[in-house]
């Protein structure tokens, strides 16, 4: 038997992001692996008012990575990738 995955289960969600996710509509493991890191973190802006710190963003891809294949990185291993976008002009600007 197959145990199903909780979002606390991936490695880079605690509390805090468990309940942002679940503030987007995100609940399960399976739902998290067919989101996309930049609408997550427009999303979440818009939802709480405020502009979260872009390793937020890191943090969603870092947990889509893991829903998706398994492989559960640190968030910060996505920080290039995103630095690089804000640096090209292709990050959400919020």
């Amino acid at each position: 038997m197959t145990q199903v995955m909780k979002l606390r289960d991936l490695k880079n969600i605690g509390a805090a992001m468990e309940q942002d996710l679940r503030l987007l509509g995100v609940s399960t493991v399976a739902q998290l692996a067919d989101r996309d890191a930049d609408d997550l973190y427009v999303r979440l802006c818009a939802r709480t008012g405020k502009r979260h710190d872009p390793c937020v963003h890191d943090v969603f891809s870092a947990a889509i990575h893991q829903a998706r294949t398994g492989e559960a990185l640190n968030w910060w291993a996505f920080t290039p990738a995103r630095r690089k976008r804000q640096n090209n002009g292709t990050f959400p600007v919020v």
